[in-house]
């Protein structure tokens, strides 16, 4: 299964990991509040007080002890101190909390679900539940991450028992539903769609539990809540596909309303759903939200012009309507994008490309330039390359306008090698550099550089080097991205 394997699943839980351990901090942790008192004052004599417990906590006798100075050292700045913490805590403690995650790591390699059942089990038997704390929520994290892995693997194989028995095993109930997600995946992935939708189900529910705080309003709680919209889209997906439309209908229309923004697929999907159930006036109307945002693919435009026909009769008019639709969608567009213009100084830069040829930004000057902050690691970058590569094929003639795909925020032993193995297989025509760690700080500089906080992250530069728009995220509208991106360079063309 690939939804644990992928380091940009694996990100999304330690974030979360992260957010349960501030949230369930004992109030009564008198070592924390003066550290954090510490940290917060500016006086020198406070600073120097805090290096001092630093360092003895970092020699103390207690697993707890050497992590907490790691960690603060970390929000020092001094990450070098902290890593080697992390790093020699292992050794200190070897069936401490830090050990049994680092002897876990390796698992998510493994090719088959025999060699993780039988990794497993030699780590559990090492690392029992029982020797440590299950006090706070999350404490059962670190084993449901690798019972959950093994689920998706036995799911993977069509062993239906195996990936049920593992399931049952997880403990964490905040997390349960994005495990099902992952189990969802998987079947589905398998053409299983009758335990796809069992575990969709299951998932959906779990996230269900939590909406308006019925289990609290903790960030952990908020955390589970928060998949709600989209395990629900997901588990209406599934139904259709089987063909129950009335069922399926109830979910969509669900998903729909708990929707905070235009979602082009879920609209799409509820149009589909009742196009099934020769509902076509309402159909008609979904789509015709996602085409006058002008986030319409090829298959929706269809779709929406087979529609205009069942509702109006025939296709007359029909050109004329499009094209009113395009010439509003453009003007509202423009609207925004001049509003959302800014203009700050570009951060220059010199990287490496995948052959090891030095590029700078300066390189540039006078044109047009596109960065695109990704990784491989990352779905929604990955996502929008198909767009990018027809924003490239677009500008390959105009030699004022350049697109740099910077890669960044690695997780892989060699990351180059990694880049250059995911573009040549996708066979995408991008210059890639790499914005790689830097040995001493383990930043990536570039990226901070633009205080990039989420990737994907595109920046548009004129030609005196000023950054003039910003965006991240990507919609999943290849067309409408490619429209945003065409008027973001034209209108950074007329400012240069």
């Amino acid at each position: 299964m690939k939804f644990l394997k992928t380091i940009c699943a694996l990100l999304s839980l330690v974030a979360v990991f992260n957010v349960v351990n501030a949230q369930s901090k004992p109030a009564a942790d008198t070592t924390i509040t003066y550290l954090n008192r510490l940290v917060s004052s500016k006086d020198s004599s406070d600073k120097q007080l805090l290096r001092t417990k630093l360092a003895e906590l970092a020699d103390g006798k207690t697993e707890k002890m050497v992590l907490t100075a790691a960690n603060y050292y970390y929000r020092l700045g001094d990450a070098k101190q902290s890593e080697k913490l992390y790093k020699d805590v292992v050794t200190r403690f070897p069936l401490g909390t830090q050990a049994r995650g680092e002897a876990s790591k390796g698992f998510y390699e493994l090719k088959t679900a025999a060699e993780a059942e039988a990794a497993y089990r030699t780590w559990i038997k090492k690392f029992p539940p029982e020797n440590y704390e299950n006090i706070k929520v999350d404490d059962r994290l670190a084993y449901d991450y690798v019972r959950a892995m093994i689920a998706g693997k036995f799911a993977a194989e069509k062993n239906v028992a195996k990936a049920n028995a593992y399931a049952k095993m997880l403990e964490v109930d905040f997390w349960k539903g994005n495990a099902y997600s992952g189990l969802t995946t998987a079947f589905y992935k398998n053409g299983d769609l009758a335990n796809a939708e069992i575990y969709a189900k299951m998932a959906m529910d779990n996230a269900f539990s939590y909406l308006d705080g019925k289990k609290g309003n903790e960030n952990w709680a908020k955390f589970s809540a928060s998949g709600y919209a989209g395990l629900t889209s997901t588990y209406a997906n599934i139904l259709f596909e089987r063909k129950k439309y009335t069922e399926a209908l109830k979910y969509s229309e669900m998903a729909y309303k708990s929707s905070t923004a235009l979602n082009p697929q879920l609209n799409y999907r509820y149009a589909q759903i009742l196009m099934g159930l020769n509902r076509n006036q309402e159909a008609y109307e979904k789509l015709e939200e996602v085409v006058k945002a002008g986030k319409a693919n090829t298959a929706m435009a269809d779709d929406f012009k087979k529609l205009y026909v069942k509702v109006k009769g025939s296709d007359a008019g029909f050109d004329e309507f499009a094209a009113a639709i395009r010439k509003s969608y453009l003007e509202t567009l423009s609207k925004k994008l001049t509003k959302d213009m800014v203009k700050e100084p570009a951060a220059n830069f010199t990287l490496t490309d995948l052959d090891g040829k030095q590029v700078s930004l300066t390189d540039y000057k006078g044109k047009i330039v596109i960065l695109d902050f990704w990784a491989t690691w990352c779905g929604p970058c990955k996502a929008s390359f198909p767009a990018m590569q027809m924003a490239v094929n677009k500008y390959k003639d105009d030699s004022n306008v350049k697109f740099l795909f910077i890669h960044t925020w690695e997780n892989a032993a060699n990351p180059t090698e990694d880049a250059t193995t995911f573009i040549k297989s996708m066979k995408y025509n991008f210059e890639v550099l790499m914005d790689l760690k830097d040995v001493q700080t383990k930043k990536n500089k570039v990226v901070s550089s633009y205080n990039v906080a989420g990737i994907p992250a595109k920046f548009v530069i004129d030609g005196m080097g000023n950054i003039r728009f910003k965006l991240t995220g990507f919609d999943g509208s290849n067309e409408a991205a490619v429209d945003e991106l065409t008027m973001m360079i034209d209108m950074a063309k007329t400012k240069s």
